[in-house]
């Protein structure tokens, strides 16, 4: 496979004044949501933060568990502890659901696997000369465990998680961290991806030359549409295509 770099651009899908010239700009960075978007969660979160919110006696009810993961789909991409936060006012409440859910997490990590497509389309845009962030609100040693699972230490450049960047997702923080660890000169040259409207946002919110959503986790089509995505696929492995990286030899 041979690609030139400087071939692979983008036009920022956005401007802010209608009568600026379009320009395309060089990809230099794939900012990638981790779970539901590289990584098929199987459901592992919801039942990780099940067993964490009975654990510390959250769960009152059948209904008030429903209404949390009810809270927990929509606030997915969110870190952990801002999570259990926004159910208890009491700080070592959420403290201690947060490391509930980290342990049960990591005890049942082995149960992950990539979505379809998603290694070879990490090769592709290696290959292409993209620099290349996972993004997540999982903490640090979730994220190191998931990388290391399923081997892909020397596929990317860097991992983040929320509290590397200040806050987490629907914020720029972390697309923004992801920029400046990698070098790329602009954040027109950013490509965020996700699979909920707080990646969609949060890109919006970094200045992302593209954001785009991908329909193997959270949210619809028509959601990530609505919080301002540029385009949806279907998932991950249509990202080069789009992107206008050939795996022709």
């Amino acid at each position: 496979m041979t690609m030139d770099a400087e071939t692979l651009t983008i036009e920022p899908a956005r401007r802010i004044d209608d009568d600026v010239e379009f320009y395309d700009v060089p990809v230099e960075l794939a900012v990638l949501d981790l779970t539901g978007t590289t990584v098929r969660d199987a459901g592992l979160a919801e039942a990780a933060f099940t067993r964490a919110a009975e654990h510390v006696g959250l769960v009152q009810s059948e209904d008030s568990l429903t209404s949390m993961l009810t809270y927990l789909r929509d606030a997915t991409g969110r870190s952990t502890i801002d999570v259990f936060r926004s159910l208890t006012a009491d700080e070592a409440t959420a403290q201690s659901a947060t490391a509930a859910f980290d342990a049960e997490y990591l005890e049942n990590i082995g149960s992950l696997e990539a979505v379809d497509g998603a290694e070879h389309t990490l090769h592709l845009l290696r290959d292409a000369e993209v620099s290349i962030a996972f993004i997540t609100g999982l903490p640090r040693d979730t994220v190191n465990a998931i990388v290391a699972h399923l081997g892909w230490q020397e596929s990317i450049d860097v991992a983040l998680c929320a509290a590397d960047a200040g806050r987490g997702i629907p914020f720029p923080d972390l697309p923004l961290t992801a920029l400046m660890r990698t070098g790329a000169q602009s954040v027109d040259s950013m490509v965020v991806v996700g699979d909920t409207v707080n990646h969609v946002r949060s890109g919006l919110a970094a200045g992302a030359g593209l954001v785009v959503g991908v329909l193997t986790g959270a949210h619809s089509a028509e959601q990530l549409h609505q919080a301002g995505a540029d385009d949806v696929l279907g998932s991950i492995a249509m990202l080069p295509a789009m992107l206008g990286v050939s795996s022709d030899v």
